[in-house]
Parts: C-alpha cells; sequence; structure tokens
C-alpha cells in the first residue's frame, strides 16, 4: 500500500512564506514524477508545479519566481517551498505521485491535502 501525505499548510499573513512537505510511503520501488495541484472553494483542482524524477521542474504562470519544487529521493518527499504568498493562494493543496509499487505498474496516488490560508 501507497501513501502520500502532506504537511506544513497552515495561516500566514500576505507576504509571508509557507513550505509544503508530501512524504510517500509503503511498499515503493520507485518515484517518477511529483506534482502539487491546488484548490480552491468554488474552483477546479489547478495544477501548481511538476517535478521530474530528474530534477526538472515546471511551474504555473501565477506562481512562478514565487513558488520553488524540490525533492529528495532517500526521502521519498517532495516540497513545496512558497514565498511572497498572496490571498489568492488560498486553496488546499494536493501533491500527485506517479509511483510504481513493489510487484506492481506506475499509476498515480493523491495525499489527502493540506490547507492554505493567506490572509491580507
Amino acid at each position: 500500500q501507497v501513501q502520500l501525505v502532506e504537511s506544513g499548510g497552515g495561516l500566514v499573513q500576505a507576504g509571508g512564506s509557507l513550505r509544503l512537505s508530501c512524504a510517500a510511503s509503503g511498499s515503493i520501488f520507485s518515484i517518477n514524477a511529483m506534482r502539487w495541484y491546488r484548490q480552491a472553494p468554488g474552483n477546479q483542482r489547478e495544477l501548481v508545479a511538476i517535478i521530474s524524477n530528474s530534477g526538472s521542474t515546471n511551474y504555473a504562470d501565477s506562481v512562478t519566481g514565487r513558488f520553488t519544487i524540490s525533492r529528495d529521493n532517500a526521502k521519498n518527499t517532495v516540497y513545496l517551498q512558497m514565498n511572497s504568498l498572496k490571498p489568492e493562494d488560498t486553496a488546499v493543496y494536493y501533491c500527485k505521485g506517479f509511483i510504481e509499487p513493489m510487484g506492481g505498474s506506475v499509476r498515480s496516488y493523491w495525499g489527502q491535502g493540506t490547507q492554505v490560508t493567506v490572509s491580507s
């Protein structure tokens, strides 16, 4: 059983920073690309950032220059450093991993989400 668990969300003032973590656990053979998404109330879930297994990254235009995605392969963990936060960044943040479990095929897994609230 593979699980993704996010942490690090909370309440922060505009201009502040937060660092989200997403840890993968269970019977894992390999972890490929990892992604962060977010979903604000009444909105569709949107892609925020991607990191490949080689470390290449891509970002949504709305967060480019403010957010940084990184990964620690030894810890099976991906991070999202969020700086210069704005009220419009308020959302539930989810990580998604493309993971090959032991004895299985690559498939996607979602975490349970972590709330980020930015006050003005």
